[in-house]
């Protein structure tokens, strides 16, 4: 299979986003032409959680390595999957060129885009501060988020509107956005 031996090739028989040498087997990234420059080299870890789309943040913290290899395919995966996991921060990291972004994009989801808004409803993007209205006890850290708390560069959960992701007292915790303002 000519498309196993080039993938063996490029990748040294290692899967291309976290380095595992077990299971590993072709996934085309589609839109594909079924060649290798439209395919990766996964793992059966990488490749279940991509195929089932339930994808484990603490496994794809490799993508912060693997957003930087010279393959397009790697690259176009990794974009899709830090935009899933709602990673922006490493997105905006990334540079793709144009007709490697434009794969990119064109094999993501279409739906319409979620617009996250604070309580005030102005529009809230990845990287904003916000600053807390109201006294909010975090279930599961034992300590209240009170009202003024400044939440610095925060998240966007690519699937809900009515949440971000953010720290405060170093604790990475989801906020509802009804009870933020935009600084």
């Amino acid at each position: 299979m000519p498309l196993e031996r080039d993938l063996t090739a490029r990748s040294g028989g290692a899967c291309e986003l976290c380095g595992s040498s077990e299971g590993i087997s072709a996934y085309e990234v589609k839109p594909s032409d079924g060649t290798a420059d439209k395919a990766v080299h996964l793992c059966a870890t990488c490749k279940g959680q991509i195929e089932s789309n339930e994808l484990d943040e603490m496994h794809f913290n490799c993508l912060n390595d693997a957003m930087w290899s010279q393959v397009p395919a790697v690259q176009v995966l990794s974009y899709r999957l830090l935009n899933q996991l709602g990673r922006q921060d490493l997105v905006e990291m990334m540079y793709l060129e144009d007709d490697v972004k434009t794969w990119a994009e064109a094999g993501m989801n279409s739906g319409e885009a979620v617009v996250h808004k604070d309580c005030n409803g102005v529009v809230l993007q990845a990287g904003d501060t916000v600053v807390i209205m109201k006294d909010l006890e975090v279930k599961g850290a034992g300590f209240t988020a009170k009202r003024g708390t400044a939440v610095r560069n925060i998240s966007l959960p690519h699937d809900d509107a009515t949440h971000i992701e953010g720290r405060v007292n170093g604790t990475k915790i989801f906020i509802l956005t009804q009870y933020l303002k935009k600084q």
